[in-house]
C-alpha cells in the first residue's frame, strides 16, 4: 500500500500536476499505467520518443518533463498547435511533426540549439517563425505540403542546412535567403507557382539535386549551367520552350531521365520548340553536342 502511494506521488511530480488534479483520461491511456520515462527508447545515438498515430489533438503535458529526449516523433496525429513548452526540450536533435494540422510553430523553437532535423511537412503552415534561424545546427528541413509563400530573411543564418524541401507550397519566386545557403546539396521547389529562377541560383555551389517540376517556369537562367555539381535537375511539367546553350556544362548529369527517382536531366512535359523534342529523344549526349555546336556557331 505504501509502495503504491509513493509511486503515485512520483508520478504526480513528474507531470507537475497540482494537488488533487488528475491526469486527463486520454493521456493516462497513452501511458497505460507506466511512468513517462518508460516510453523512452535509448538507442546508440539518441534517446527517442515516438507517439505516431495516437489520435492526439494536443501534445501531452508529461512530454515537457522529459528534457532528455533527443529524437521526438509526433507525426500523423491531429495536433493543431505546439505550445511554447517545446523550448524545454533543448536537447532535441530530430523533431518530426509531419501530418498534423499545425497553422504555426512557436517562436520557442529557436531554443532548440541542437536541432539537426526538422519535419513539418503536410500541415497548414502559412509562415515560418524567424526564430527557427537560431537553430544553427539544422541540416535537414522539410516544409513541403503547406501554404507558405515566403521565408524570413534571417534564414540566411542556417549555414549548416544541406537539404531543404519547400515543395507543394505557394511560392511565386525562390526566396532570396535560399541563395545564401551555400551548403545546400538538395533543394526541392516542385509544385509551387514559380515563374522563373533567378540568376542568383549560381551561388548554390554544392547543389546536387534541384527539383522545380510542376511550376510555371518559362526559361532557365544561364547561371544554372554553372552549378557543375548537379546530378539531378528536374524541370518536368513547366512551360519551357528553349534551353540555355551552356547546359552542356552540367557534366555530372548522367542521362535524360524519365523515372522520377533517377539522376539525370528531367524535362518531359514542356512545350520545347523544334528541333529540341527530336534531339532529346536521342539522349543526353546528342542534346549536349547540339547545344555546344549551337553556341560555337552563334
Amino acid at each position: 500500500m505504501g509502495t503504491e502511494h509513493s509511486k503515485n506521488e512520483r508520478r504526480s511530480s513528474m507531470f507537475f500536476l497540482k494537488k488533487g488534479q488528475k491526469l486527463p483520461a486520454w493521456e493516462d491511456a497513452l501511458l497505460s499505467g507506466k511512468e513517462p520515462k518508460a516510453l523512452l527508447k535509448r538507442g546508440l545515438c539518441y534517446v527517442s520518443l515516438s507517439l505516431i498515430m495516437k489520435g492526439m489533438t494536443s501534445v501531452p503535458d508529461f512530454l515537457w518533463g522529459l528534457p532528455e529526449v533527443q529524437k521526438l516523433n509526433l507525426s500523423r496525429n491531429r495536433l493543431v498547435m505546439i505550445p511554447p513548452s517545446l523550448g524545454k526540450l533543448d536537447r532535441l536533435a530530430v523533431l518530426n511533426l509531419c501530418g498534423n494540422c499545425l497553422k504555426c510553430l512557436p517562436k520557442e523553437i529557436g531554443l532548440l540549439r541542437h536541432l539537426k532535423v526538422l519535419f513539418v511537412n503536410m500541415n497548414c503552415l502559412t509562415e515560418v517563425p524567424a526564430e527557427l534561424s537560431l537553430c544553427r545546427k539544422l541540416e535537414v528541413l522539410s516544409l513541403s505540403h503547406n501554404r507558405i509563400s515566403q521565408l524570413p530573411p534571417s534564414f540566411t543564418d542556417l549555414t549548416s542546412l544541406r537539404k531543404l524541401n519547400l515543395s507543394n507550397n505557394r511560392f511565386v519566386q525562390i526566396p532570396l535567403c535560399v541563395f545564401a545557403l551555400r551548403s545546400l546539396d538538395f533543394l526541392h521547389l516542385g509544385s509551387n507557382r514559380l515563374e522563373n529562377i533567378a540568376e542568383s541560383v549560381q551561388y548554390l555551389i554544392n547543389l546536387q539535386i534541384f527539383i522545380v517540376e510542376n511550376n510555371n517556369i518559362r526559361t532557365l537562367p544561364r547561371s544554372l549551367c554553372f552549378i557543375t555539381t548537379l546530378e539531378l535537375l528536374n524541370i518536368d511539367y513547366n512551360s519551357i520552350q528553349t534551353l540555355p546553350d551552356d547546359l552542356y556544362l552540367l557534366h555530372r548529369l548522367p542521362k535524360i531521365a524519365w523515372n522520377p527517382m533517377d539522376k539525370g536531366l528531367h524535362l518531359s512535359h514542356n512545350p520545347l520548340a523544334r528541333p529540341l523534342p527530336e534531339i532529346v529523344e536521342g539522349g543526353l549526349d546528342v542534346l549536349f553536342n547540339y547545344l555546344k555546336d549551337k553556341k560555337e556557331h552563334s
